[in-house]
């Protein structure tokens, strides 16, 4: 069974039940910590801002040259999340050789 809930106009929420309003009791909600925390987003010694700027990219140019959506770019540059895997391996690649890495992702 589901509560009927109600928002009033001086910022109470009460519960109809049976053609009543019940006052709700307000519940503390505990912040939620993150499991692991999120390493800043690096390939090699430099983060992924870096290599791109070292590149004279764009966002949009970089997300273009790898194959990936301009958003992951901005989430890796704002530590939102981290390069993992391929996309890690690939970027310390890039950070030794972009121009042979770019020559090579073009053809494919």
């Amino acid at each position: 069974m589901s509560m009927r809930l109600r928002l009033k106009a001086d910022g109470r929420v009460v519960e109809l039940r049976d053609g009543q309003e019940l006052p709700v009791q307000p519940f503390s909600v505990q912040p939620v910590q993150p499991a692991v925390e999120t390493p800043p987003a690096e390939a090699g010694s430099l983060g992924v801002r870096d290599l791109r700027r070292r590149a004279c990219l764009t966002q949009i140019e970089f997300a273009a040259k790898l194959g990936v959506p301009v958003e992951t770019i901005r989430n890796w540059e704002q530590g939102k999340r981290a390069p993992r895997g391929p996309a890690r391996a690939l970027l310390a690649v890039i950070a030794h050789s972009p121009d042979t890495v770019f020559q090579a992702l073009a053809k494919a």
